[in-house]
């Protein structure tokens, strides 16, 4: 058997987008994981903007889009009272791309038809238990069904999430601190006379709760922190009951609508971050990196990034088309995304649950009320798009020419704009990286494209002018989006500087 170049654990939707970005590139992987299969249940209930991107140019889009939830506002309510309406379209106006409100088990099942068409499938009840490390590659030990197995790999990539194996094995720190003790889920059946196209929160003093419309006829998810005075281990029982008493306290749907639990689950709320992303031949990803609380759906699409920023690094230097040391600008670049999701969801966390009655106040006659404002509501639609990130004065960022001014700056992410490749086609942009890097300008950016190819491979580099308008610079565009380097048609100064940051 053909050892892999990269191991991944974890066949959640990092490691998945993590497989399909090195497949496309010509990587051997192999995903393992514990798990007996799929998850048939999640947490997650929507994808970013900035993770639809991702899946884009992953090619791992699919139908996601026609099985969304047709949400079209989100509502917060005080004490009963309508405190505000957030309109979803809102959002896509804010930030340049609508979110889409979709199961995770529906994410990685179309990461899952993706990775088999690049020829891979996860290997399920396949648990880690073991690795060494050398200056060449990686000794993993793994327990299946037909006991234990060695498998030699080149790298190895830890998506397996807060509880990381790969991490602890390495001997990587993960300090943080516990948030909260119980976190609620219940997805139910329910005859509530209820606008399925609504989102409901509703807070009463320390209590709060969320009604989500979930895919099927009269399904809704329930979720939200468990009273304050909850203790010890959590049963199904205790986990309904808890559930109905916060439907109770906060809204005015009884627990008698509910004709039937689909799933309950509680977990622990935990903000932390890793003392490092990587420890020579194993690197970590996703929630095996920094776990924080699920407002604001960024878990999953932090992940996403993670993945693609790894991938296309990792597959350049298996390809021998960079030095090893590009690696540690994965770290340098995603660690402040990482630290900026924990501290806007751990101050979000804090607020929601209230703790004491000064919080409680600022919450609801504060925060709830700025909410119905459209320049806060465009601003937070903006932060949870995470469009907005940026990797500006970053090891892989070349100094802008011109620090002032309009345009982009490099480190920057390129918009979606419509293209034109070789042939004259008309093609989105991100739809043509897939996975390659690009050369966008006029018609006198030919020589920089031939010297980024001689630097990059005539297969992993594809050359596109704008659609609409003339462009005069040149940009070299990374293949997650963001611009690398900009200027005059230079192809000499090009090709020393992108020679000079892969090594």
């Amino acid at each position: 058997m053909t050892e892999p170049a990269v191991l991944i654990a974890g066949a959640g939707p990092t490691g998945l987008a993590l497989a399909c970005g090195l497949r496309a590139k010509g990587i051997p992987v192999r995903v393992v994981d514990r798990a007996d299969g799929p998850i048939g249940t999640s947490r997650a209930l929507g994808v970013q903007p900035r993770g639809v991107e991702v899946l884009i140019r992953l090619g791992a889009l699919a139908d996601l889009p026609d099985q969304v939830i047709p949400l079209r506002e989100v509502r917060m309510y005080v004490g009963g009272k309508l405190i505000s309406t957030m309109p979803m379209d809102r959002m896509g106006a804010a930030s340049g791309r609508s979110p889409l409100l979709v199961s995770q088990v529906e994410v990685e099942g179309a990461l899952r038809e993706r990775l088999a068409g690049l020829g891979v499938r996860p290997g399920w009840g396949q648990e880690l238990v073991d690795y060494a490390a050398d200056s060449a590659g990686v000794t993993v030990t793994l327990r299946g069904p037909d006991g234990l197995e060695s498998v030699r790999a080149g790298w190895l990539v830890g998506c397996d999430g807060a509880h990381s194996r790969v991490r602890k094995l390495s001997g990587i720190g993960f300090p943080g601190v516990p948030v909260a003790d119980h976190f609620l889920i219940a997805d139910v059946r329910a005859d509530w006379r209820l606008d399925r196209q609504v989102m409901g929160s509703w807070s009463h003093g320390g209590d709060m709760i969320s009604v989500c419309p979930l895919p099927g006829e009269d399904r809704w998810r329930l979720m939200g922190p468990s009273p304050s005075d909850t203790e010890g281990e959590l049963s199904q029982d205790d986990i309904l009951s808890l559930v109905k008493r916060q439907l109770g306290s906060c809204t005015p749907y009884r627990e008698t609508g509910i004709r039937e639990v689909e799933w309950l689950s509680t977990f622990r709320i935990h903000r932390r971050l890793a003392d490092t992303y990587r420890k020579g031949r194993g690197l970590l990803a996703g929630d095996a990196v920094a776990i924080h609380h699920p407002f604001g759906g960024q878990g999953m699409n932090t992940g996403l990034g993670d993945a693609e920023n790894l991938a296309w690094k990792l597959a350049s230097v298996i390809a021998g088309r960079a030095g090893v040391r590009l690696l540690d600008s994965y770290e340098a670049e995603r660690r402040p995304v990482a630290r900026g999701v924990l501290a806007g969801t751990d101050f979000v966390t804090r607020l929601v649950l209230a703790e004491n009655k000064f919080t409680a106040q600022l919450r609801d006659r504060v925060v709830m009320p700025l909410m119905n404002t459209r320049g806060v509501q465009n601003l937070l639609w903006r932060n949870a798009s995470q469009l907005g990130v940026h990797y500006r004065g970053g090891p892989l960022a070349a100094p802008p020419q011109r620090r002032f001014g309009p345009g982009l700056k490099p480190g920057e992410r390129v918009p979606d704009i419509l293209c034109r490749d070789d042939d004259g086609m008309t093609v989105r942009l991100h739809e043509a990286l897939q996975g390659r890097w690009a050369v966008l300008g006029g018609p006198d950016a030919a020589e920089s494209f031939a010297a980024a190819a001689v630097v990059l491979g005539d297969k992993d580099v594809v050359s596109l002018t704008p659609a609409n308008g003339i462009l005069r610079d040149v940009l070299l565009i990374r293949p997650d989006a963001h611009l690398a380097w900009r200027g005059r048609p230079a192809p000499g100064e090009l090709s020393r500087w992108l020679a000079g940051v892969l090594g």
